[in-house]
């Protein structure tokens, strides 16, 4: 397969259990999943799929180096998404872990058709579900990870946070140092970290994306309270449930779905909160390698430490979310 990715460039992939994995129903179901569920639909942020970051975080992982086990892990890691991404997770109110996807991924795949595909491969699925065995493929915040890199790089073209010329600057800067992804230059792990806290600001734990995803996951609930979606419609892609949840002939799922709009604006409101929000804030300290040493961005850069302890400070707790500016049209 010749694969042309929007960050990586062609590439060619011609290990037969990568291919058979690409063309699986289980991966092939994640082409209907933005990375950014609703908002996403509604045009407010990139467009891109959970399939294409999964491949995008393969290609990374295989770039850095990774053996065939640890792309195979790559490729799976959101394979257990819902329609609408982490909306799910504010449905089930895990707004600040956001873990929904990994929590259901060994029953998800359990009944898909991927173990049968890696068992002719003589692999056995289960050892694909624990992350923790694929260091470059995932880390704990805030450290440097092939995940959180993928979904970083890809969102910033759209967000108007960097160019290609830019993108590609980082990329070229990342190592492998101790079994972990690092930076070998100072001025783009310093470029990176302020960039990823200004893409969370902008996006990922912005008030009005936040909101948004507290709107779809209150229609999601009060649909499968009253019967109109099922669990499995959770496990479908992002346009038909939201064409369920709009043709839902019930007062309180019209009244969720109608403030679900682009035009829809969220305010602080200590008095009248429509609902309280607390959300995951997303940041990184790249570890930056100095000859044999590897020092993180924090121990080296006491600027930047404070500005993001001050940033993550500010953002944590509960928020009070008004509805403001709701308009009926889009979407």
């Amino acid at each position: 397969m010749r694969y042309d990715d929007e960050l990586y460039g062609k590439v060619e992939i011609t290990e037969p259990v990568l291919l058979d994995l690409i063309a699986s129903d289980a991966m092939q179901r994640t082409q209907g999943i933005a990375q950014h569920g609703i908002t996403a639909l509604l045009g407010i942020t990139p467009p891109f799929t959970r399939f294409d970051h999964s491949v995008g975080v393969m290609l990374l992982v295989r770039r850095l180096g990774a053996n065939i086990n640890e792309q195979v892990a790559a490729l799976l890691h959101d394979v257990s998404h819902t329609a609408f991404s982490h909306v799910i997770d504010f449905v089930f109110d895990d707004h600040d872990g956001q873990s929904y996807h990994e929590q259901q991924k060994e029953a998800l795949v359990a009944q898909s058709d991927v173990p049968a595909i890696l068992d002719r491969h003589g692999l056995d699925w289960r050892r694909f579900m624990d992350e923790e065995r694929f260091p470059l493929l995932e880390q704990p915040s805030p450290a440097l990870c092939a995940d959180r890199l993928d979904y970083f790089l890809r969102d910033l073209e759209f967000l108007k946070l960097a160019n290609r010329a830019e993108m590609r600057v980082a990329l070229a800067s990342l190592a492998v140092a101790g079994g972990r992804i690092a930076v070998t230059d100072l001025n783009a792990a310093r470029w990176m970290a302020y960039t990823f806290i200004e893409a969370d600001r902008a996006s990922w734990s912005s008030f009005r994306e936040v909101g948004l995803y507290q709107l779809t996951a209150e229609a999601i609930k009060t649909a499968y309270r009253y019967g109109i979606i099922v669990q499995a419609d959770l496990w479908g892609s992002d346009q038909a449930l939201w064409n369920k949840l709009k043709s839902a002939d019930h007062p309180e799922v019209r009244h969720w779905v109608e403030l679900i709009t682009p035009g829809t604006r969220f305010t602080w409101s200590e008095r009248q909160p429509a609902f309280r929000v607390q959300t995951k804030i997303r940041s990184i300290d790249p570890p930056v390698v100095n000859g044999n040493t590897v020092t993180l961005l924090s121990k080296l850069d006491l600027d930047f430490a404070r500005y993001r302890n001050e940033y993550l400070s500010g953002k944590k707790g509960a928020w009070p979310m008004a509805i403001i500016n709701a308009s009926s049209s889009g979407g």
